[in-house]
């Protein structure tokens, strides 16, 4: 019996090595227990300005600023698969843990949206990755291509629909 309780103690030893340590020394969060925000900013015309934050237990928050069918928050739920999938695929253009970065373009566009994502741990801890929409080529062009199908791939297309308002100004 002895021996056995000694194989768990070992075990969860052998486990507690597998967590990862920031050079700060505290734990990095997986990026799959993470909640990812991306904040579509304003651009010369009437671009919609909206955000929307993805749990990793599948909750949808969307917050429509300007320009968008929905003013305002609207919630849903896309499931923990549809939310996995999404930081999946947003993994290879995260910064490393408590960073910010620009994703490098081959050109810079001045006059559209541009793209804040925002990837949350439960301590609070940020990780930021921006990058201008419509990026001619490098990282930037692929990651704004994917962002591009959010709307649609996370069932929000018709709360961000562009909407142009009378008396509501550009940007």
């Amino acid at each position: 019996m002895l021996k056995r309780w000694a194989m768990v103690a070992a075990a969860g030893g052998v486990l507690a090595g597998c967590t990862t340590m920031a050079a700060d020394g505290h734990s990095t969060s997986s990026p799959t227990a993470e909640t990812v925000t991306v904040a579509v900013g304003p651009c010369f015309g009437f671009c919609p300005v909206y955000q929307v934050s993805v749990a990793p237990d599948g909750m949808l928050r969307f917050v429509g600023e300007r320009h968008t069918t929905v003013i305002g928050e609207r919630t849903k739920t896309i499931g923990a698969a549809a939310s996995q999938a999404l930081i999946r695929d947003l993994a290879p253009y995260r910064p490393a843990t408590g960073s910010e970065t620009q994703v490098a373009c081959t050109a810079t566009v001045s006059d559209t949206s541009s793209y804040t994502v925002t990837w949350e741990s439960r301590d609070g801890g940020k990780t930021v990755a921006t990058v201008q929409d419509h990026c001619p080529g490098g990282p930037g062009q692929s990651l704004g291509a994917l962002l591009r199908t959010l709307p649609t791939r996370l069932g929000i297309a018709d709360w961000a629909k562009q909407v142009t308002r009378p008396g509501v100004s550009r940007g």
